[in-house]
């Protein structure tokens, strides 16, 4: 039974998610800014499971409804 206030952060299987970016410096960029989003009223991709907004973000990019784009210098 879970307690009150007992939040866990969702935690996908970490291959399955790193096979989306390409390296895991990446992952962790990626995951702060939509997190930033979400904290300053952007609207959850997903129905959240959790909410805190880090995970909320692991989420979005696990369900690949966060995608980013690499920009050459």
């Amino acid at each position: 039974m879970k307690n009150k206030g007992d939040q866990h952060m969702f935690q996908p299987d970490l291959e399955e998610i790193l096979e989306k970016v390409d390296c895991r410096y990446t992952l962790i960029v990626e995951i702060a800014k939509r997190a930033r989003q979400l904290v300053g009223g952007a609207e959850p991709l997903i129905e959240p499971a959790n909410p805190n907004p880090v995970s909320q973000a692991i989420e979005e990019i696990n369900q690949n409804k966060v995608t980013y784009i690499r920009k050459d210098d």
